[in-house]
Order: structure tokens, then C-alpha cells, then sequence
């Protein structure tokens, strides 16, 4: 009952560090509920094990595990210097090369990834390479030469990335490898297919559209990470099933100043429109080296989770870090000790108003009873899992039992803050039916005890996705038999 008891659900990178025999299992066993496939390292067979991997430890510990697929998408980045690096000072001039030619770097000019970068940037802007650990101001432009100042001191390595302060890169969110990819995604029957640098809706269709066409039924998650996508929040998050406050990037864009109260805009956005929404990058960075967070650290997990965030992610953490199972525990113990600090009482006053869907509508009113009435728990016999979602989007002190028969819908459910996937086959039942199987069914995993009262929704025909449309207020009897079905 104490892994059930944790609502915030915690999504774990997979590297080098996690390949290593037991490991991944320990990670599950340690409270993993999705895991992160980096596109952006490793090839289709590497993907193809670790995919493997996780859905037997899941089946062996019996545990429901997502698989998040994350595009590496149009990321900028500089090339290759003749010895692996450089060493730069404050207010020499740099070049940046934007030809295919480029010869490899030296202290003086570099090579960059994006051709077109010559075209998106002026005289006068500032250029962050490296997660903006080093600056430059564009100088000039100079044919397919980027002539720059350094502003900071520092070594430049390898492939490192650029952002220009602000935003405003004409790079569109899908290269053709990331198309590839997402074939490659659906093949392996990932759960989540994350959309890096999405900068608007028609960047989610479009990837909604080829992962459909390759016979996918992920759901999608735009990563905020630029500029342009604050500015066009609300049409991406409706355009998607899940958002990423993808820190890395956006405070590089934006600066660090403004991050804090962007990463509750989007989180208060996700949780308005019905949509999940995760929190990323270096939440617990310190733990790549070192077994205890710092304080800092500790808070900043601790205030995403009191913003409503659904999820939390470690990337390099567990990785490549040292103590990838220990960072997954800490971030256990963080999330607990949040959640116990969480105002669940819901203004209903600020609820949505002229509802369209009846299974929004049954959301609403199981979590209005929930505030009003003694309950154990909220059971939601689903076939999509949308229910259980739109539950959750009204925060509650009661625990939501996501039953479905879907393998995929339950490992959709994993990432949904405040709800426990459960395999549960209501297939063929009538709906009195189906209730009494799945109190019965909480009761014999110990989820349920006699006396505890619950609300159940559910449609009246199970097998339909969409068609939740009634509510009951049941109560557990000797033996987990249902009592109430009686006067309803």
C-alpha cells in the first residue's frame, strides 16, 4: 500500500547506468512508473532491448510501466573541433560556419549543425551555446559566416547546442530522423512519443498524424522548450495528450529569471484544459554524482509537486548517473512528503462550466460527492482511461482505481497523478455486474477493506471508448461483496 499511496508518478530516463544487470528492476521495484527512451543516443536495437527489459520487469514485479519514446528533434547544435575543444576568452572574435564544408573547428570558427541559422539571426543578438554556459553576440553576417564576440569565458566542446536568447528559429519541430523515428516508436509500441522543439499544434498533428499512420496509438507530448511555444501554449496543449515543462532548453531561451513562473503557467494550463503535464531536467542533478539531493533540489521536486504537477522526471540522474536506484528513491520520499503538504479542496467555483462530454460531467460530479461524503476510494471502469484522466484533473484525497482490459490504456493511466492502474476484464458484463466484479477485485488485491465506502463510474456499455455516463456510491461488504447495487 505505500507504493499505491504515492500520487505523483515519476518517469526514469534509461542509459548506460540502468543496463547493467538488475538494475532496472530495482528502479521499477523503487516506485518507477514510466520510463524515457532518448532518441537522441543509441540505435533501433538498443531501443528494441531496453523495450524488451522493462515490459518483463514490469511483468515479473506487476507493475504497470509506461514507455516514453523522446524525439531528439531540431536540436542546433555546433560541430567537431580539431582536437575535441577550445578554450575561449571574453571578447575575442568567433566564427560560427554555416557551410556543409565546414572544416573542423579551432579556436577561431566552428562548424554548426543548422545551415540556416545565417538566415534567423541578426547583429546584436545573443547566442547561448552549451545550455548557455557560454555566450556570444553576432557581430555580423558575412556571406555563410556568423562572425560573433565571446561575452564569456569558458571551453567549448563537441556538439554542444545553441539557442538564441529569445527564441525565434525558423527550424521546424520534426527532422526527417524524427520521422523515422516515430516508425521506429510505433514498431516497438512505446506508450508516449514526446515531440521536442514543438513550436505550434500543427507540429503535434503532424506527429500525431505519421505515428497514427504507422499504427500507433501513443499518446503525444509536446515538450516546452521554446520561445515560440510559450506564445501558442494553449493551442499545443490542446492539440496534445501530455506536456513537458522541458526546463534544459526554455530557460536557455527565455532566461532562468522567468522560468519559475513559466513552469506554473504551463502546469496550471495543463491541469485547466484536462491535459497531463510532466516536469523535467535536472530536478535531481546533484545525484549523478553524489547519493543525497541537495536541499535546493529537494525543493524545487517538492514545489512541482504542490503545483499539481502530474509527473517528475530524472534524466541524467538514472542514466548515467552512480546512483540511479538511490535518486529514484529520493525522489519517492520527496514526492510523499509533498503530497502530504497538498491543499486538496477543490473550488468548485472555478470548475468548467457548459461541460460537452458525460464522462467530464460524471468526473465532476464523483469528485463534488468526494468532497462532500466519507469515501474510501473513486473506481473507474474505463476503457481508454479518459475518465480516470479527467478525474484526476479535480485533485482529490482519495486514491482513483483506473480499471481497464487494455494493456496500453493502463500504461497510459501510469503517468496520471492520483491514479492506480489495475487490469481489470469487464468485457460481456452488464454494469451491475461489472461493479461487483471490480469492488470484489480491490478487495482480494487488498485495496479495499469492508466498510469502506466508494464511488464507481462507469457506461452503460463497457466496450465502448467515451461512454461513461453513470455514478454509483457503493459500499464494501464481508467479503467484497458489493452492497447498494440493491436500490439503484
Amino acid at each position: 500500500m505505500s507504493q499505491t499511496l504515492r500520487r505523483t508518478k515519476i518517469l526514469a530516463t534509461l542509459g548506460p547506468a540502468t543496463d547493467a544487470p538488475g538494475v532496472l528492476e530495482e528502479l521499477v521495484r523503487a516506485g518507477v512508473n514510466v520510463v524515457r527512451l532518448n532518441f537522441s543516443h543509441g540505435s533501433p536495437e538498443h531501443h528494441a532491448a531496453r523495450v524488451a527489459a522493462v515490459r518483463e520487469a514490469a511483468a515479473k514485479l506487476g507493475r504497470e510501466v509506461g514507455i516514453l519514446a523522446d524525439l531528439q528533434g531540431p536540436k542546433i547544435r555546433i560541430e567537431k573541433f580539431e582536437e575535441g575543444k577550445v578554450l575561449l576568452s571574453a571578447g575575442q572574435e568567433f566564427t560560427l560556419v554555416c557551410r556543409a564544408d565546414a572544416p573542423d573547428g579551432d579556436a577561431r570558427q566552428v562548424g554548426v549543425s543548422y545551415l540556416g541559422l545565417v538566415n534567423d539571426v541578426h547583429a546584436g543578438d545573443t547566442l547561448l551555446l552549451d545550455d548557455g554556459l557560454m555566450a556570444v553576440e553576432v557581430l555580423a553576417i558575412e556571406g555563410a559566416n556568423i562572425r560573433t564576440r565571446v561575452l564569456t569565458d569558458g571551453t567549448l566542446s563537441n556538439r554542444k547546442g545553441l539557442n538564441r536568447l529569445g527564441g525565434g528559429l525558423s527550424l521546424g519541430a520534426l527532422t526527417e530522423q524524427d520521422k523515422q523515428h516515430i516508425r521506429i516508436a510505433a514498431g516497438l509500441g512505446v506508450d508516449f512519443i514526446a515531440v521536442s522543439f514543438c513550436r505550434s499544434a500543427a507540429d503535434m498533428e503532424e506527429a500525431r498524424a505519421l505515428a497514427r499512420a504507422a499504427g500507433s496509438d501513443a499518446f503525444m507530448v509536446a515538450k516546452i522548450e521554446r520561445a515560440e511555444a510559450i506564445e501558442n501554449l494553449v493551442e499545443i496543449t490542446l492539440a496534445s495528450d501530455v506536456v513537458m515543462v522541458a526546463r534544459g532548453d526554455l530557460g536557455v531561451e527565455i532566461g532562468d529569471a522567468e522560468l519559475p513562473g513559466l513552469q506554473k503557467k504551463i502546469i496550471r494550463t495543463a491541469l485547466e484544459l484536462n491535459r497531463t503535464v510532466i516536469t523535467a531536467t535536472q530536478m535531481l542533478q546533484s545525484m549523478v554524482d553524489n547519493p543525497i539531493p541537495t536541499r535546493a533540489e529537494v525543493l524545487d521536486v517538492a514545489n512541482s509537486v504542490i503545483d499539481g504537477t502530474d509527473a517528475v522526471m530524472l534524466s541524467a540522474e538514472t542514466a548515467s548517473g552512480s546512483y540511479p536506484v538511490k535518486a529514484v528513491e529520493a525522489m519517492v520520499r520527496i514526492c510523499l512528503g509533498a503530497e502530504r503538504q497538498f491543499d486538496h479542496d477543490t473550488d468548485f467555483e472555478k470548475a468548467p462550466r457548459n461541460l460537452e462530454r458525460a464522462d467530464q460531467a460524471i468526473a465532476m460530479a464523483s469528485m463534488f460527492l468526494t468532497e462532500h461524503i466519507q469515501v474510501r476510494a473513486i473506481i473507474a471502469l474505463t476503457e481508454s482511461g479518459g475518465t480516470a484522466r479527467y478525474l484526476s484533473r479535480f485533485r482529490s484525497a482519495v486514491p482513483i482505481y483506473g480499471l481497464s482490459r487494455h494493456d496500453g490504456a493502463r500504461r497510459r493511466m501510469a503517468l496520471v497523478r492520483d491514479v492506480f492502474p489495475v487490469n481489470y476484464d469487464s468485457a460481456g458484463q452488464a454494469t451491475r455486474e461489472a461493479a461487483r466484479g471490480a469492488i470484489r477485485h480491490l478487495f482480494d488485491l487488498g485495496l479495499l477493506a469492508e466498510g469502506d465506502r466508494v464511488i464507481i463510474t462507469s457506461g452503460d456499455h463497457m466496450e465502448l471508448h467515451g461512454a461513461t455516463n453513470t455514478l454509483r456510491l457503493l459500499q464494501v461488504g464481508p467479503g467484497g461483496k458489493a452492497e447498494g447495487l440493491g436500490e439503484l
